[in-house]
């Protein structure tokens, strides 16, 4: 039998029927699809999508927030033997333009939420394009099209409208699809999803069939995952971690998947997050670290409005069972578990059982993707009761490479590398390093894309000799463990040529202290470092108020302490060498985002563009004077975080 995502599918709807495969919210009540549900639907999608004109080869694009019927829509796409192309909700209107354009998507599919950013870009997107609104219903969405020109029912149709042609017409087409079914290639691409291009055009990744059949396989095999268990997404399905897992690891076991209602987006979605997880009652779930950050920041806040008992409790507990934990794969001796088992169980009887009642009475474990997940946050889920497991991966890769698990883990890793896939880490000359040693990580297997799309050079420096040089820098310990430092195009390069990774040191500024938001930490061949950083405005101008502050002067000494609370946190001690410490920074007078493009869809800063905004204050900062923090700019940002 061939190795597609569709014969996947099929199989799981043969041997879990009643199953739940995916569940969205729509108008307050949850709405489910079983397995045998999606399969029959997509096909008569597929069935629609033909009399649309959709040919195999076709690339759609697809922008979207989670839902059912994205699942059955791009099993639709791949009965027809079509490709999906999906975009990320954050992208900007002119990001949106080149990946439909690049990709010369032949039909663009939405949901209502995105309309209003894809409805204006519509007449620019070239001839003959279609539009298929990935709803039931045109109510509220008519005075967007008439006002952009967009024609329903001859330019634009309803999903509604494609699944009621392909049952019309499904005598006619099921033959068409067998064929086209019998013809698919385990080398035929499934998605093409596009890199966040911050250095340079985003580029196309071409995932087959193969790479998400093995992937989705060697990942689940090192998991264990029991049939039926509830998985909470809630973060966009158009991120390859998401993607992968949602859409087709979940076919490997049976388990059921339950989208986030993201509510139009913005501050309804924020509260969406934590309400949906009390409704879904979740087995695991997948975050990002910018998530779980925010999660672990609420907890803290909330347990302070407490009052000092509970508070004192807490980081008791807190501080005990970290001290017992360790690094998890190898824990604490029998005297030290004796010395802090009674704090630790005193706190979670007290406050760490409550604590977790807002994941539900299910929760396992949450598996981190996407970047590089803060040590201090590991040791607080794992103390708390809900781990998050870091694991490591590459949209190029399918993308997982490493993880940890329940069974086998070490926090500040990324784990082990799953089954099936080789990992080496390699010096400037390609040769294989030791143990311990820091390199450039390489992987070899079946998960590998199949190239950029039509990029044949970047391709052929990217994948030399089956080899995918991922362009991060990490290392393998003793144990078998995969540590990734950061980008090798992110370091930073002191004035003797020493290269380092700012993403450790950016994450223990950004978790350790109360008042810095982000930071970007700069050095380009220069004898010091130094940072860009942003505030949390309102914890800034209560700080101020309750200490009575009368001068940006003590403003700027309070973010300055800020910067520098790490030393004081034990897992940072003697981990950053004083050359890559900031001496100095600057205050932004805005927040990294994605409005100001200093943020990419995938949640990372875009540190050329940070840089690009900001050069006249890193230039400053190494001028005569520079290493003052108390200086013109910084003062003219912070004046207003004054009490009145």
């Amino acid at each position: 039998m061939k190795k597609t995502v569709l014969n996947m599918l099929r199989d799981c709807a043969k041997n879990h029927p009643e199953t739940v495969y995916t569940s969205n919210k729509n108008n307050g009540k949850w709405e489910s699809m079983s397995y045998p549900e999606v399969l029959k639907e997509s096909r008569f999608i597929a069935s629609g999508l033909i009399e649309l004109g959709v040919k195999k080869g076709d690339k759609l694009s697809l922008i979207s927030e989670g839902k059912n019927i994205w699942i059955c829509m791009e099993f639709g796409m791949l009965f027809t033997r079509a490709t999906n192309v999906p975009l990320a909700l954050k992208l900007l209107p002119e990001e949106i333009l080149f990946r439909i354009k690049h990709s010369e998507s032949k039909v663009v599919v939405v949901s209502k939420m995105m309309l209003k950013t894809i409805a204006p870009l519509y007449n620019k997107m070239g001839k003959g394009i279609k539009l298929i609104l990935l709803e039931n219903s045109i109510n509220g969405m008519e005075n967007m099209l008439r006002e952009n020109d967009i024609i329903y029912g001859k330019e634009c149709f309803l999903y509604g409208d494609i699944l009621e042609d392909g049952k019309n017409a499904w005598d006619k087409n099921e033959k068409i699809l067998k064929e086209r079914e019998k013809d698919i290639s385990e080398e035929d691409i499934v998605t093409i999803s596009y890199t966040s291009g911050t250095t340079g055009d985003p580029k196309g990744i071409m995932l087959t069939h193969l790479n998400y059949y093995h992937n989705c396989w060697d990942a689940m095999n090192y998991f264990i995952v029991d049939p039926g268990d509830r998985l909470y997404i809630c973060i966009p399905t158009d991120h390859s971690f998401a993607h992968t897992v949602g859409i087709y690891a979940v076919l490997t076991t049976g388990f059921s998947l339950y989208f986030v209602d993201f509510g139009g987006g913005g501050l309804q979605y924020a509260k969406n997050v934590a309400k949906n997880l009390l409704e879904v009652n979740p087995h695991f779930m997948l975050s990002v670290p910018a998530l779980s950050g925010n999660f672990m920041m609420k907890i803290k806040d909330a347990i302070q409005v407490k009052g000092k008992f509970i508070s004192g409790i807490f980081n008791m507990g807190m501080n005990a069972g970290i001290r017992m934990n360790r690094d998890g794969y190898r824990k604490a001796g029998f005297l030290v578990k004796m010395i802090n088992y009674l704090p630790y169980k005193l706190a979670d009887v007290l406050v760490f059982s409550k604590v977790r009642k807002i994941f539900g009475t299910s929760i396992k474990y949450i598996v981190g993707g996407g970047a590089l997940l803060d040590i201090r946050q590991q040791h607080f889920f794992y103390t708390l009761g809900v781990p998050v497991y870091q694991g490591y991966g590459l949209s190029e890769a399918t993308p997982i490479i490493s993880a940890n698990t329940q069974q086998v883990h070490k926090m500040g890793s990324s784990g082990r590398v799953i089954p099936n896939v080789e990992c080496k880490i390699i010096n400037d000359k390609g040769e294989e390093m030791e143990t311990g040693k820091q390199g450039q990580i390489i992987i070899r297997g079946k998960n590998v894309m199949k190239g950029y799309y039509k990029n044949p050079k970047t391709t052929a420096k990217t994948i030399i000799d089956e080899w995918l040089y991922t362009g991060d820098l990490g290392y393998l310990d003793e144990d078998g463990f995969l540590f990734v430092i950061g980008r090798e195009k992110a370091l930073l390069i002191s004035a003797d040529g020493e290269k380092y990774s700012p993403e450790g040191i950016e994450e223990a500024i950004q978790n350790s202290g109360d008042l810095i938001h982000q930071v970007m930490v700069y050095n380009d061949m220069k004898k010091n470092t130094t940072a860009i950083v942003t505030l949390h405005r309102e914890k800034v101008r209560a700080y101020a108020k309750k200490n009575g502050f009368t001068s940006a002067d003590q403003i700027l000494e309070a973010i300055r302490k800020d910067l520098y609370a790490f030393k004081n946190v034990p897992e940072f001690k003697g981990q950053f060498l004083e050359k890559w410490i900031p001496t100095s920074f600057q205050v932004a007078p805005e927040d990294f985002s994605d409005k100001n493009q200093m943020i990419n869809s995938a949640l990372k800063m875009v540190r050329h563009k940070i840089q690009e905004v900001y050069q006249d204050r890193i230039d400053f900062m190494y001028a005569p004077g520079g290493s003052n923090v108390i200086n013109k700019m910084n003062i003219e940002t912070v004046t207003e975080l004054l009490p009145n």
